[in-house]
């Protein structure tokens, strides 16, 4: 049996590796807080390892789902690091959200295992529901040999090429989404400033021609932001959007709608709702209005 291995057990993490224990996996963790991790494996029937170097000596596949490029440069090359593994692992999944030039770092740094750059796409829910979206900077022939860890994931595995192009295409989609975070919130406030309940707006966005699946998976945060679980943190939304900029600075593009929901998200993020759901852009915008 193929033994998995999961790095980072947040909102996504937990779901994915948990959907991977109930396709027959044999399921080992590990988790920056402990706790986080003992109480999964209770709960999924898997094991738990004290470092990132012990985890992959442990599998034939890790899978990571990290926060940043800072947190995955961590696991993978610290002197305990998945990178340190005499032996053990023959393939690193990197499925969260990173910077296309760390990831062909990682690339390039690991003389072991190989790493396959797969992030993925979709909301909490659709993790819980093993439907997300996988982008891999491979090619078919690459991730064959861990596509049914992946289809343990995911409801499709789209193949891009090199490595890199996966990490590319998730900024590019997060890129939208936050652009479109932005335009619901200011969609919102104006239907408000002008006499027309929330709700009533919202279910009219929803079932227009403007409509995306976004709206459907995250109406809740939108309607009633402070009282609802944390879908996706302002902000990882805010250095998803720095990642686009910096891309589209390295190939000499402008990209003025995106520069103008960073200048949003920094505002909201130095007003204190950092923390808080990306749907929190319709508060700030309610204070500044």
């Amino acid at each position: 049996m193929t033994r998995v291995g999961f790095a980072g057990l947040g909102r996504m993490g937990s779901p994915m590796a948990t959907n991977v224990a109930a396709a027959g996996f044999d399921v080992v963790l590990w988790n920056r807080s402990s706790a986080r991790a003992n109480e999964l494996a209770a709960s999924i029937g898997a094991t738990v390892c004290n470092s990132p170097q012990e985890l992959a000596e442990h599998c034939d596949v890790v899978v990571t789902m990290l926060s940043d490029d800072a947190a995955s440069s961590d696991v993978h090359l610290s002197p305990d690091g998945l990178f340190a593994a005499r032996s053990g692992a023959h393939h690193i999944v990197s499925m969260g959200t990173h910077s296309p030039t760390h990831i062909r770092e990682l690339a390039e740094k690991s003389t072991g295992a190989q790493l396959i750059d797969a992030p993925v796409s979709g909301s909490v829910a659709a993790a819980t529901a093993a439907q997300l979206l996988i982008m891999a900077g491979a090619t078919e022939h690459e991730i064959d040999p861990v596509q049914p860890v992946l289809d343990a994931i995911g409801r499709e595995t789209i193949c891009l090429g090199s490595v890199g192009s996966g990490a590319t295409m998730k900024v590019v989609v997060n890129m939208l989404i936050h652009g479109l975070n932005q335009t619901v919130a200011e969609a919102l406030v104006l239907a408000e400033a002008s006499g027309i309940d929330t709700a009533v707006a919202f279910r009219t966005l929803e079932n227009s021609a403007a409509a995306a699946p976004m709206l459907g998976y995250r109406k809740d945060n939108y309607l009633d932001e402070a009282a609802t679980p944390v879908s996706f943190a302002l902000s990882l939304a805010r250095k998803d959007v720095e990642l686009a900029m910096d891309m589209a600075a390295g190939v000499g593009l402008t990209l003025p709608q995106t520069e103008k929901t960073l200048a949003e998200l920094q505002g909201a993020e130095a007003e204190g709702l950092g923390d808080r759901d990306m749907a929190a852009a319709l508060t700030y915008l309610r204070g500044k209005s």
